[in-house]
Formats: C-alpha cells, structure tokens, sequence
C-alpha cells in the first residue's frame, strides 16, 4: 500500500482513534491523531461557545492543513484520524448555523478552507464510522475527558445530520461506511475478517 492515505471521519466518541490503532496495529501504518489536546482554545470554546467558536475553529484548521501537508510528504502508509474536510463540513458549518460564528468570521473562515482544501491530495480511502446518539454519550462519559462531559445531546444530533449529509455529496475518495454500534472489530473474530475485506477491496 505504498503512499496510501486511509482517512477515518466519525461523531465525537464514534470510535475514530480506536479504528486508528487497530489498522495501524494490523497492517503496519502510520497514525496521524487529531491534535486536541493541543488547542490552546479548547476548554475555553466548550464552556464559551460564543465567543470562542471561530478562534478555535481556525485554530483546527491552520493546523489540520499542516499536519495533512505532513501527511502526504511520507513515504509510508498513513491512517488518519480526522481531516480538515471534517473541521469545515462538519464543526464549522454546524457552529456558524448555531449562530456561534458570524457570517462574516465564517466567510473568511470558508475561504481559507477552500484556498487550503484546494491544495491536498484526497485520501486513498475515507471511513465514515456511523453511531447513535445514545452510544455516543456512553462512550464519552466512559472515556472521561472532563472538557467533553457536558457536551449536550442536541450538539451531537447536529453533528451526525451533519455528516450524513456531506457524506451524501462526498466524491473525493471512495467511501466505506462503518456502523460502529454494532460491530467489534476488535473482540469479534466475524467482524475482524469482515472489516480486512472491506478495506483491502478499496484498497
């Protein structure tokens, strides 16, 4: 799988990183995580929507679009949890429709997306993980990160419309379609074999 680019897109707590661990463990690649805990404007944005919103947002982008950039210069192989199409399609369209981030942040923020996006290789594959709400609030609260606790049911509701969405319209990269709730890829020997063959066909 020479210079291939496996992407994994999914809701807060759909299993992204999990997905990202286990194919890296199984086919020799190399992850590329989300840089959260990075964000200086994190904590901040989950207690402040409003005012922190569109910093945060551009934060995410600024350093999705360098470490993508980073991505597709290695020579291996890479899974990558989360992409800069996510941080727009997804978080920043549902931020600016909340009223969170003003028309005319979002503009300048759109455009920056689409000057940035314009510039990337799309991936080799793109995994769309699908959950219930329901799941994911289990999963969050069993994983416990503090900052994540209080995120409200309806911000998710938005979030999973939200991608089914654009993964209706998504034409960059073929697509396969996880339903993480009822499969176990990581216990369940039938869902193992079932996910290798779904893959290695894209691939």
């Amino acid at each position: 799988m020479s210079r291939k680019l496996i992407a994994i897109a999914g809701n807060i707590g759909a299993g992204k990183t999990e997905l990202t661990e286990f194919l890296c463990s199984r086919y020799g690649l190399e992850p590329c995580f989300e840089p959260n805990d990075a964000n200086p404007y994190l904590a901040d944005f989950y207690a402040d929507m409003k005012t922190w919103a569109f910093r945060s947002q551009m934060w995410f982008l600024v350093q999705k679009f360098r470490l993508q950039l980073q991505v597709q210069a290695r020579a291996r192989p890479v899974v990558q949890d989360r992409t800069l199409y996510e941080d727009a399609e997804i978080f920043a369209r549902n931020l600016h429709r909340q009223r969170l981030i003003d028309r005319r942040d979002f503009q300048t923020y759109w455009d920056l997306y689409r000057t940035m996006s314009s510039s990337l290789r799309p991936p080799d594959l793109m995994i769309q993980l699908r959950c219930p709400v329901r799941v994911l609030r289990q999963r969050i609260r069993r994983r416990g990160r503090a900052i994540e606790q209080d995120i409200p049911v309806p911000y998710l509701r938005r979030l999973n419309r939200l991608y089914d969405a654009w993964f209706a319209e998504y034409a960059l990269s073929p697509v396969l379609v996880l339903e993480t709730d009822k499969r176990d890829w990581m216990t369940d020997l039938v869902d193992r074999v079932d996910l290798f063959r779904r893959i290695e066909r894209h691939l």
